[in-house]
Protein backbone atom coordinates (compact mmCIF):
# COMPACT_ATOMS: atom_id res chain seq x y z
CA UNK A 1 0.00 0.00 0.00
CA UNK A 2 1.42 3.36 -1.02
CA UNK A 3 1.25 5.91 1.74
CA UNK A 4 2.23 9.55 1.75
CA UNK A 5 4.00 11.49 4.46
CA UNK A 6 2.46 14.87 3.69
CA UNK A 7 0.07 16.19 6.35
CA UNK A 8 -3.33 16.68 4.74
CA UNK A 9 -6.57 18.11 6.07
CA UNK A 10 -9.53 15.79 6.66
CA UNK A 11 -13.19 16.64 7.05
CA UNK A 12 -15.36 14.20 9.00
CA UNK A 13 -19.13 14.47 8.74
CA UNK A 14 -21.30 12.57 11.20
CA UNK A 15 -18.76 13.23 13.97
CA UNK A 16 -21.50 13.15 16.62
CA UNK A 17 -22.55 9.67 15.47
CA UNK A 18 -21.37 6.16 16.26
CA UNK A 19 -18.68 5.61 13.60
CA UNK A 20 -17.81 9.28 13.05
CA UNK A 21 -16.99 9.98 16.69
CA UNK A 22 -14.60 7.04 16.82
CA UNK A 23 -13.00 7.91 13.51
CA UNK A 24 -12.26 11.46 14.68
CA UNK A 25 -10.54 10.11 17.78
CA UNK A 26 -8.50 7.66 15.70
CA UNK A 27 -7.38 10.41 13.30
CA UNK A 28 -6.51 12.79 16.12
CA UNK A 29 -4.43 10.09 17.81
CA UNK A 30 -2.36 9.91 14.63
CA UNK A 31 -1.81 13.69 14.72
CA UNK A 32 -3.95 14.27 11.64
CA UNK A 33 -5.33 17.71 10.75
CA UNK A 34 -9.06 17.20 11.32
CA UNK A 35 -12.08 19.39 10.75
CA UNK A 36 -15.63 18.28 11.53
CA UNK A 37 -19.02 19.50 10.35
CA UNK A 38 -21.85 19.20 12.90
CA UNK A 39 -25.23 20.84 13.31
CA UNK A 40 -24.60 21.69 16.96
CA UNK A 41 -21.09 22.15 18.40
CA UNK A 42 -22.44 21.57 21.91
CA UNK A 43 -22.96 17.91 21.01
CA UNK A 44 -19.23 17.30 20.65
CA UNK A 45 -17.72 19.89 22.98
CA UNK A 46 -17.29 17.32 25.78
CA UNK A 47 -15.52 14.80 23.57
CA UNK A 48 -11.86 14.29 24.61
CA UNK A 49 -10.78 15.23 21.08
CA UNK A 50 -12.86 18.42 20.82
CA UNK A 51 -9.97 20.83 21.49
CA UNK A 52 -7.85 19.11 18.84
CA UNK A 53 -10.18 19.58 15.87
CA UNK A 54 -11.57 22.46 13.86
CA UNK A 55 -15.30 22.46 14.59
CA UNK A 56 -17.60 23.91 11.92
CA UNK A 57 -21.35 24.14 12.44
CA UNK A 58 -23.89 23.84 9.68
CA UNK A 59 -26.33 21.58 7.86
CA UNK A 60 -25.26 18.96 5.33
CA UNK A 61 -28.34 19.97 3.35
CA UNK A 62 -26.98 23.50 2.86
CA UNK A 63 -24.58 23.93 -0.06
CA UNK A 64 -23.04 27.03 1.55
CA UNK A 65 -22.41 25.30 4.89
CA UNK A 66 -20.84 22.27 3.22
CA UNK A 67 -18.75 24.33 0.79
CA UNK A 68 -17.35 26.49 3.60
CA UNK A 69 -16.44 23.38 5.63
CA UNK A 70 -14.71 21.78 2.62
CA UNK A 71 -12.44 24.70 1.72
CA UNK A 72 -8.81 23.54 2.10
CA UNK A 73 -9.81 19.90 2.70
CA UNK A 74 -7.99 17.13 0.84
CA UNK A 75 -10.06 14.13 1.98
CA UNK A 76 -13.69 14.22 3.16
CA UNK A 77 -15.36 11.37 5.06
CA UNK A 78 -19.06 11.11 4.29
CA UNK A 79 -20.67 9.28 7.23
CA UNK A 80 -24.21 10.64 7.03
CA UNK A 81 -27.51 8.83 6.67
CA UNK A 82 -31.18 9.71 6.93
CA UNK A 83 -32.84 6.36 7.54
CA UNK A 84 -35.10 7.74 10.27
CA UNK A 85 -36.54 10.63 8.32
CA UNK A 86 -39.77 9.03 7.18
CA UNK A 87 -40.83 7.17 4.02
CA UNK A 88 -38.90 9.51 1.68
CA UNK A 89 -35.55 9.01 3.40
CA UNK A 90 -34.07 7.57 0.18
CA UNK A 91 -34.72 10.81 -1.70
CA UNK A 92 -33.41 12.87 1.21
CA UNK A 93 -30.21 10.79 1.24
CA UNK A 94 -29.72 11.15 -2.51
CA UNK A 95 -30.25 14.92 -2.45
CA UNK A 96 -27.90 15.36 0.50
CA UNK A 97 -25.17 13.26 -1.14
CA UNK A 98 -25.53 15.14 -4.45
CA UNK A 99 -25.25 18.46 -2.63
CA UNK A 100 -22.12 17.28 -0.82
CA UNK A 101 -20.49 16.05 -4.04
CA UNK A 102 -21.15 19.34 -5.81
CA UNK A 103 -19.72 21.37 -2.91
CA UNK A 104 -16.68 19.07 -2.73
CA UNK A 105 -15.95 19.54 -6.43
CA UNK A 106 -16.26 23.32 -6.18
CA UNK A 107 -14.02 23.39 -3.07
CA UNK A 108 -11.26 21.36 -4.74
CA UNK A 109 -11.51 18.24 -2.56
CA UNK A 110 -9.34 15.41 -3.89
CA UNK A 111 -10.96 12.37 -2.25
CA UNK A 112 -14.32 11.45 -0.72
CA UNK A 113 -14.53 8.32 1.45
CA UNK A 114 -18.03 6.97 2.00
CA UNK A 115 -19.18 4.20 4.33
CA UNK A 116 -22.16 2.41 2.80
CA UNK A 117 -23.71 -1.05 3.09
CA UNK A 118 -23.10 -4.30 1.18
CA UNK A 119 -25.72 -4.47 -1.56
CA UNK A 120 -25.09 -7.56 -3.71
CA UNK A 121 -28.35 -9.46 -3.22
CA UNK A 122 -31.01 -9.05 -5.92
CA UNK A 123 -33.61 -8.87 -3.13
CA UNK A 124 -32.15 -5.62 -1.87
CA UNK A 125 -33.90 -3.64 0.86
CA UNK A 126 -34.97 -0.02 0.48
CA UNK A 127 -32.38 0.94 3.09
CA UNK A 128 -29.45 -0.71 1.29
CA UNK A 129 -30.70 0.52 -2.06
CA UNK A 130 -30.72 4.05 -0.66
CA UNK A 131 -27.17 3.68 0.64
CA UNK A 132 -26.00 2.53 -2.80
CA UNK A 133 -27.84 5.42 -4.46
CA UNK A 134 -26.12 7.87 -2.12
CA UNK A 135 -22.80 6.43 -3.24
CA UNK A 136 -23.73 6.98 -6.87
CA UNK A 137 -24.62 10.61 -6.15
CA UNK A 138 -21.34 11.19 -4.34
CA UNK A 139 -19.51 9.87 -7.41
CA UNK A 140 -21.47 12.09 -9.82
CA UNK A 141 -18.74 14.76 -10.04
CA UNK A 142 -15.03 14.74 -10.84
CA UNK A 143 -14.03 14.11 -7.20
CA UNK A 144 -12.64 10.60 -6.59
CA UNK A 145 -14.87 8.49 -4.32
CA UNK A 146 -13.95 5.36 -2.38
CA UNK A 147 -17.13 3.63 -1.25
CA UNK A 148 -16.56 1.08 1.51
CA UNK A 149 -19.59 -1.19 1.85
CA UNK A 150 -19.90 -2.99 5.17
CA UNK A 151 -22.37 -5.46 6.63
CA UNK A 152 -23.33 -5.63 10.31
CA UNK A 153 -20.82 -3.67 12.38
CA UNK A 154 -20.02 -5.32 15.71
CA UNK A 155 -18.93 -2.92 18.42
CA UNK A 156 -20.05 -1.62 21.78
CA UNK A 157 -22.76 0.97 21.25
CA UNK A 158 -23.69 0.18 17.64
CA UNK A 159 -27.40 -0.17 16.87
CA UNK A 160 -26.86 -3.60 15.30
CA UNK A 161 -24.90 -4.80 18.34
CA UNK A 162 -27.49 -3.48 20.81
CA UNK A 163 -30.28 -5.15 18.85
CA UNK A 164 -28.40 -8.46 18.84
CA UNK A 165 -27.46 -8.18 22.52
CA UNK A 166 -30.91 -7.44 23.85
CA UNK A 167 -32.70 -9.97 21.66
CA UNK A 168 -30.34 -12.67 22.88
CA UNK A 169 -30.36 -11.66 26.55
CA UNK A 170 -34.10 -11.18 26.94
CA UNK A 171 -35.54 -13.99 24.86
CA UNK A 172 -34.34 -17.53 25.66
CA UNK A 173 -37.17 -18.75 23.42
CA UNK A 174 -38.13 -16.68 20.43
CA UNK A 175 -40.26 -16.91 17.35
CA UNK A 176 -38.41 -15.19 14.57
CA UNK A 177 -38.94 -14.42 10.90
CA UNK A 178 -37.16 -16.57 8.36
CA UNK A 179 -34.56 -13.87 7.73
CA UNK A 180 -32.61 -15.12 10.74
CA UNK A 181 -31.33 -17.85 8.39
CA UNK A 182 -30.00 -15.35 5.86
CA UNK A 183 -26.24 -15.08 5.58
CA UNK A 184 -24.47 -12.02 6.97
CA UNK A 185 -20.88 -10.86 6.81
CA UNK A 186 -20.20 -8.98 10.06
CA UNK A 187 -17.13 -6.84 10.65
CA UNK A 188 -15.67 -5.41 13.86
CA UNK A 189 -15.80 -1.64 14.34
CA UNK A 190 -12.03 -1.74 14.87
CA UNK A 191 -11.54 -3.09 11.35
CA UNK A 192 -13.99 -0.61 9.83
CA UNK A 193 -11.91 2.20 11.35
CA UNK A 194 -8.73 0.57 10.02
CA UNK A 195 -10.04 0.65 6.46
CA UNK A 196 -11.41 4.18 6.80
CA UNK A 197 -8.08 5.49 8.07
CA UNK A 198 -6.03 3.59 5.49
CA UNK A 199 -8.23 4.85 2.65
CA UNK A 200 -7.47 8.38 3.76
CA UNK A 201 -3.71 7.83 3.51
CA UNK A 202 -3.48 6.57 -0.07
CA UNK A 203 -0.95 8.35 -2.23
CA UNK A 204 -3.33 8.95 -5.15
CA UNK A 205 -7.10 9.53 -5.33
CA UNK A 206 -9.10 6.40 -6.09
CA UNK A 207 -12.62 5.89 -7.40
CA UNK A 208 -13.98 2.41 -6.69
CA UNK A 209 -16.56 0.46 -4.69
CA UNK A 210 -15.20 -2.09 -2.20
CA UNK A 211 -16.96 -4.61 0.04
CA UNK A 212 -15.42 -5.02 3.50
CA UNK A 213 -16.30 -7.92 5.78
CA UNK A 214 -14.75 -9.93 8.58
CA UNK A 215 -13.26 -13.43 8.21
CA UNK A 216 -16.58 -15.25 8.75
CA UNK A 217 -19.89 -15.55 6.94
CA UNK A 218 -22.72 -16.82 9.15
CA UNK A 219 -26.44 -16.44 9.72
CA UNK A 220 -28.03 -13.98 12.12
CA UNK A 221 -29.22 -16.98 14.16
CA UNK A 222 -25.61 -18.21 14.38
CA UNK A 223 -24.53 -14.83 15.71
CA UNK A 224 -27.25 -14.94 18.36
CA UNK A 225 -26.06 -18.36 19.52
CA UNK A 226 -22.45 -17.17 19.63
CA UNK A 227 -23.53 -14.14 21.61
CA UNK A 228 -25.45 -16.31 24.09
CA UNK A 229 -22.43 -18.60 24.57
CA UNK A 230 -20.00 -15.73 25.13
CA UNK A 231 -22.44 -14.10 27.56
CA UNK A 232 -22.69 -17.27 29.63
CA UNK A 233 -26.28 -17.92 28.59
CA UNK A 234 -27.86 -21.18 27.57
CA UNK A 235 -28.49 -21.97 23.94
CA UNK A 236 -31.36 -19.92 22.56
CA UNK A 237 -34.36 -21.74 21.09
CA UNK A 238 -35.23 -20.12 17.80
CA UNK A 239 -38.50 -20.98 16.06
CA UNK A 240 -38.75 -19.58 12.55
CA UNK A 241 -42.15 -18.46 11.34
CA UNK A 242 -43.03 -17.07 7.90
CA UNK A 243 -45.62 -14.51 9.00
CA UNK A 244 -43.42 -11.88 10.68
CA UNK A 245 -43.08 -9.15 8.08
CA UNK A 246 -40.30 -6.54 8.40
CA UNK A 247 -42.87 -4.07 9.75
CA UNK A 248 -44.09 -6.49 12.42
CA UNK A 249 -40.51 -7.51 13.19
CA UNK A 250 -39.46 -3.90 13.74
CA UNK A 251 -42.43 -3.30 16.07
CA UNK A 252 -41.43 -6.39 18.04
CA UNK A 253 -37.77 -5.29 18.21
CA UNK A 254 -38.89 -1.82 19.27
CA UNK A 255 -40.66 -3.36 22.28
CA UNK A 256 -37.91 -5.84 23.25
CA UNK A 257 -34.71 -3.86 22.65
CA UNK A 258 -33.55 -0.26 23.22
CA UNK A 259 -33.55 0.34 19.45
CA UNK A 260 -36.72 2.30 18.59
CA UNK A 261 -39.05 1.00 15.90
CA UNK A 262 -38.14 3.82 13.51
CA UNK A 263 -34.49 2.71 13.51
CA UNK A 264 -35.24 -1.02 13.77
CA UNK A 265 -37.32 -0.94 10.57
CA UNK A 266 -34.43 -0.20 8.14
CA UNK A 267 -32.09 -2.49 10.10
CA UNK A 268 -34.55 -5.37 9.82
CA UNK A 269 -35.19 -4.49 6.19
CA UNK A 270 -31.48 -4.97 5.51
CA UNK A 271 -31.61 -8.48 6.99
CA UNK A 272 -34.06 -9.56 4.30
CA UNK A 273 -31.12 -9.49 1.93
CA UNK A 274 -28.08 -11.77 2.18
CA UNK A 275 -25.38 -9.27 3.08
CA UNK A 276 -22.18 -10.99 1.99
CA UNK A 277 -19.07 -9.33 0.53
CA UNK A 278 -18.36 -9.99 -3.14
CA UNK A 279 -14.77 -11.28 -3.67
CA UNK A 280 -14.70 -9.33 -6.95
CA UNK A 281 -15.00 -6.14 -4.87
CA UNK A 282 -12.19 -7.05 -2.47
CA UNK A 283 -10.08 -4.20 -1.14
CA UNK A 284 -7.02 -6.40 -0.51
CA UNK A 285 -5.27 -5.20 -3.67
CA UNK A 286 -5.42 -1.61 -2.48
CA UNK A 287 -5.28 -1.93 1.30
CA UNK A 288 -3.87 -5.13 2.83
CA UNK A 289 -5.52 -6.65 5.90
CA UNK A 290 -4.30 -5.51 9.33
CA UNK A 291 -1.00 -7.03 10.43
CA UNK A 292 -2.72 -9.38 12.90
CA UNK A 293 -5.65 -10.08 10.57
CA UNK A 294 -9.31 -9.11 10.79
CA UNK A 295 -11.14 -9.88 14.04
CA UNK A 296 -13.41 -12.91 14.02
CA UNK A 297 -16.97 -12.63 15.30
CA UNK A 298 -16.29 -14.09 18.74
CA UNK A 299 -13.36 -11.77 19.39
CA UNK A 300 -15.37 -8.76 18.19
CA UNK A 301 -18.31 -9.68 20.43
CA UNK A 302 -16.00 -10.24 23.41
CA UNK A 303 -14.39 -6.84 22.93
CA UNK A 304 -17.78 -5.16 22.64
CA UNK A 305 -19.09 -6.95 25.74
CA UNK A 306 -16.02 -5.99 27.77
CA UNK A 307 -16.45 -2.35 26.78
CA UNK A 308 -20.12 -2.48 27.76
CA UNK A 309 -19.40 -4.22 31.09
CA UNK A 310 -16.65 -1.79 32.10
CA UNK A 311 -18.62 1.27 30.94
CA UNK A 312 -16.00 2.00 28.31
CA UNK A 313 -18.46 2.68 25.50
CA UNK A 314 -17.04 5.64 23.59
CA UNK A 315 -19.91 6.41 21.22
CA UNK A 316 -23.43 4.99 20.87
CA UNK A 317 -26.03 4.76 18.13
CA UNK A 318 -28.23 7.07 20.21
CA UNK A 319 -25.59 9.82 20.31
CA UNK A 320 -26.82 11.04 16.94
CA UNK A 321 -29.76 13.42 17.31
CA UNK A 322 -33.09 11.73 16.94
CA UNK A 323 -34.92 12.76 13.77
CA UNK A 324 -37.75 15.22 13.98
CA UNK A 325 -40.78 13.07 14.61
CA UNK A 326 -44.33 14.03 13.60
CA UNK A 327 -45.22 15.04 17.14
CA UNK A 328 -42.09 17.25 17.39
CA UNK A 329 -42.30 19.11 14.07
CA UNK A 330 -44.50 21.86 15.45
CA UNK A 331 -44.10 21.54 19.18
CA UNK A 332 -45.10 24.51 21.25
CA UNK A 333 -47.64 27.18 20.46
CA UNK A 334 -47.04 29.44 17.43
CA UNK A 335 -44.91 32.51 18.11
CA UNK A 336 -47.79 34.88 17.42
CA UNK A 337 -49.83 33.24 20.17
CA UNK A 338 -47.26 33.84 22.91
CA UNK A 339 -45.70 30.62 24.15
CA UNK A 340 -47.36 29.15 27.23
CA UNK A 341 -45.04 27.49 29.75
CA UNK A 342 -45.95 25.32 32.74
CA UNK A 343 -43.41 24.79 35.51
CA UNK A 344 -43.04 22.46 38.47
CA UNK A 345 -40.31 24.03 40.59
CA UNK A 346 -38.83 22.43 43.71
CA UNK A 347 -36.08 23.85 45.91
CA UNK A 348 -34.10 22.58 48.85
CA UNK A 349 -31.14 23.72 50.94
CA UNK A 350 -28.79 21.24 52.58
CA UNK A 351 -25.55 21.04 54.53
CA UNK A 352 -24.28 18.38 52.13
CA UNK A 353 -21.50 19.63 49.88
CA UNK A 354 -22.34 20.74 46.35
CA UNK A 355 -19.92 18.16 44.93
CA UNK A 356 -21.76 15.27 46.58
CA UNK A 357 -25.17 16.55 45.48
CA UNK A 358 -23.93 17.05 41.93
CA UNK A 359 -22.55 13.52 41.85
CA UNK A 360 -26.08 12.18 42.41
CA UNK A 361 -27.66 14.52 39.86
CA UNK A 362 -25.18 13.56 37.14
CA UNK A 363 -25.79 9.86 37.83
CA UNK A 364 -29.56 10.07 37.27
CA UNK A 365 -31.31 7.60 34.95
CA UNK A 366 -30.28 4.36 33.30
CA UNK A 367 -29.58 1.55 35.73
CA UNK A 368 -29.28 4.12 38.52
CA UNK A 369 -32.97 4.96 38.28
CA UNK A 370 -34.78 8.22 38.92
CA UNK A 371 -34.57 8.55 42.70
CA UNK A 372 -37.97 7.16 43.55
CA UNK A 373 -41.25 6.41 41.78
CA UNK A 374 -39.31 4.18 39.40
CA UNK A 375 -42.48 2.19 38.67
CA UNK A 376 -44.14 5.34 37.33
CA UNK A 377 -41.08 6.16 35.24
CA UNK A 378 -41.09 2.59 33.91
CA UNK A 379 -44.79 2.85 33.03
CA UNK A 380 -44.17 6.14 31.20
CA UNK A 381 -41.37 4.48 29.27
CA UNK A 382 -43.62 1.58 28.27
CA UNK A 383 -46.31 4.01 27.13
CA UNK A 384 -43.77 5.87 25.04
CA UNK A 385 -42.53 2.66 23.39
CA UNK A 386 -46.08 1.53 22.69
CA UNK A 387 -46.65 4.69 20.63
CA UNK A 388 -43.36 4.39 18.76
CA UNK A 389 -41.15 6.52 21.01
CA UNK A 390 -37.68 5.77 22.35
CA UNK A 391 -38.76 4.73 25.86
CA UNK A 392 -36.32 4.23 28.74
CA UNK A 393 -34.24 1.41 27.28
CA UNK A 394 -31.59 3.63 25.71
CA UNK A 395 -30.17 4.00 29.22
CA UNK A 396 -26.87 5.80 29.70
CA UNK A 397 -23.48 5.61 28.00
CA UNK A 398 -21.67 5.88 31.36
CA UNK A 399 -23.21 5.34 34.84
CA UNK A 400 -21.52 8.38 36.39
CA UNK A 401 -20.66 10.98 33.76
CA UNK A 402 -22.70 12.76 31.09
CA UNK A 403 -21.80 14.65 27.92
CA UNK A 404 -23.78 17.36 26.15
CA UNK A 405 -25.78 15.88 23.28
CA UNK A 406 -25.90 12.28 24.43
CA UNK A 407 -29.07 10.35 25.17
CA UNK A 408 -30.26 9.52 28.67
CA UNK A 409 -33.27 7.18 28.66
CA UNK A 410 -35.95 9.24 26.86
CA UNK A 411 -34.10 12.50 27.51
CA UNK A 412 -31.13 14.17 25.81
CA UNK A 413 -28.49 16.25 27.59
CA UNK A 414 -29.06 19.77 26.30
CA UNK A 415 -26.91 21.80 28.71
CA UNK A 416 -24.24 20.74 31.17
CA UNK A 417 -22.05 22.86 33.42
CA UNK A 418 -20.42 20.25 35.59
CA UNK A 419 -21.04 20.83 39.28
CA UNK A 420 -23.64 23.54 38.66
CA UNK A 421 -26.24 22.91 35.96
CA UNK A 422 -27.87 20.04 34.07
CA UNK A 423 -30.69 20.50 31.57
CA UNK A 424 -32.39 17.54 29.89
CA UNK A 425 -34.66 17.79 26.85
CA UNK A 426 -37.48 15.25 26.51
CA UNK A 427 -37.48 13.02 23.41
CA UNK A 428 -40.55 11.08 24.49
CA UNK A 429 -43.83 11.44 22.60
CA UNK A 430 -45.47 14.56 23.98
CA UNK A 431 -48.01 17.18 22.88
CA UNK A 432 -45.40 19.87 23.41
CA UNK A 433 -41.80 20.37 24.53
CA UNK A 434 -40.43 19.42 27.95
CA UNK A 435 -37.25 19.86 29.95
CA UNK A 436 -35.96 18.73 33.33
CA UNK A 437 -33.54 21.25 34.83
CA UNK A 438 -31.22 21.03 37.85
CA UNK A 439 -29.19 23.91 39.27
CA UNK A 440 -26.81 23.97 42.24
CA UNK A 441 -25.34 26.98 44.00
CA UNK A 442 -23.58 27.55 47.31
CA UNK A 443 -25.36 30.09 49.52
CA UNK A 444 -24.05 31.03 52.97
CA UNK A 445 -21.99 27.88 53.29
CA UNK A 446 -24.91 25.65 52.32
CA UNK A 447 -25.92 23.97 49.06
CA UNK A 448 -29.08 25.24 47.39
CA UNK A 449 -30.65 22.89 44.83
CA UNK A 450 -33.30 23.89 42.31
CA UNK A 451 -35.13 21.23 40.33
CA UNK A 452 -37.60 22.33 37.67
CA UNK A 453 -39.81 20.49 35.19
CA UNK A 454 -40.71 22.78 32.29
CA UNK A 455 -43.43 22.11 29.73
CA UNK A 456 -44.43 24.15 26.69
CA UNK A 457 -47.75 22.69 25.48
CA UNK A 458 -48.96 22.30 21.93
CA UNK A 459 -52.46 23.71 21.91
CA UNK A 460 -55.32 22.48 24.04
CA UNK A 461 -54.09 18.87 23.91
CA UNK A 462 -50.84 19.89 25.56
CA UNK A 463 -52.65 21.82 28.28
CA UNK A 464 -54.91 18.85 29.03
CA UNK A 465 -51.85 16.58 29.14
CA UNK A 466 -50.18 18.77 31.77
CA UNK A 467 -53.37 18.81 33.85
CA UNK A 468 -53.56 15.00 33.65
CA UNK A 469 -49.97 14.37 34.76
CA UNK A 470 -49.74 17.09 37.42
CA UNK A 471 -51.08 14.82 40.20
CA UNK A 472 -48.25 12.38 39.47
CA UNK A 473 -45.73 15.24 39.42
CA UNK A 474 -46.81 16.24 42.92
CA UNK A 475 -45.42 12.90 44.09
CA UNK A 476 -42.58 12.21 41.63
CA UNK A 477 -40.65 15.47 41.75
CA UNK A 478 -40.60 16.15 45.53
CA UNK A 479 -39.56 12.53 46.03
CA UNK A 480 -36.80 12.88 43.45
CA UNK A 481 -35.28 15.96 45.07
CA UNK A 482 -35.56 14.53 48.57
CA UNK A 483 -33.86 11.26 47.57
CA UNK A 484 -31.08 13.04 45.66
CA UNK A 485 -30.12 14.88 48.86
CA UNK A 486 -30.65 11.78 51.01
CA UNK A 487 -28.31 9.69 48.86
CA UNK A 488 -25.77 12.52 48.72
CA UNK A 489 -25.72 12.54 52.54
CA UNK A 490 -25.07 8.81 52.72
CA UNK A 491 -22.42 8.75 50.02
Amino acid sequence: MNMHNQRRKFLVTGASGYVGGRLVRALVEENSDVRILVRDANKVIDQPWASWVDIRTGSAESYEDVFDALIGVHTAYYLLHSINLGPNFNQIEADMARNFARAAADAGVQQIIYLGGIANDKNISKHLSSRAKAGEQLASTSVAVIELRAGIIIGSGSASFEMLRHLTHRLPLMTTPKWVSNKTHPIAIRDVLYYLKAAGQLEKPVTQVFDIGGPEVLTYADMMQKFAKLSGLRKRWIIKVPVLTPKLSSLWIGLVTPVPTALARPLVGSLISEVVADPAKSIDGLIPKPENGLLDVETAINLALSRTTTHGVETRWSDATMPTAPWQKAQGDPSWAGEMVFRDRREATTDVSADLVWKQIESIGGDNGWFGADLLWYARGLLDRAFGGVGLRRGRRDPDFLRVGESLDFWRVEELERGKHLKLYAEMILPGKAWLDFQIEEVGGKTHVTQEAIFSPRGLGGQLYWAAVSPFHSFIFPTMLKNIIKKAKSS
